[in-house]
């Protein structure tokens, strides 16, 4: 399988696709993101309504675009992408 990548606004999004054999919608698109100071999320499906899609590459293309608008989000909206320690 090839992994899908793009950097975006100074942020790595990684197409993070699982796959579930013998379904007829066997991929579920997801993202992990890392930003310029190594800081890594962890998987970010997508929404359930749009999680499971009957192709690899239609699965990966949506998780980055959903990557995308998460980091919008972050950068533009002040949501919270990483966990940090307390």
């Amino acid at each position: 399988m090839t992994m899908m990548q793009c950097t975006y606004r100074d942020h790595l999004i990684t197409a993070e696709v699982m796959e579930y054999p013998g379904t007829p919608t066997p991929w579920a698109g997801g993202c992990r993101i890392t930003d310029s100071a190594g800081n890594v999320t962890r998987r970010m499906p997508l929404p359930l309504e749009h999680a499971f899609m009957d192709e690899l590459g239609k699965a990966q293309r949506l998780s980055i675009a959903h990557g995308k608008w998460l980091v919008d989000q972050h950068l533009d909206h002040g949501r919270q992408l990483f966990q940090h320690a307390a």
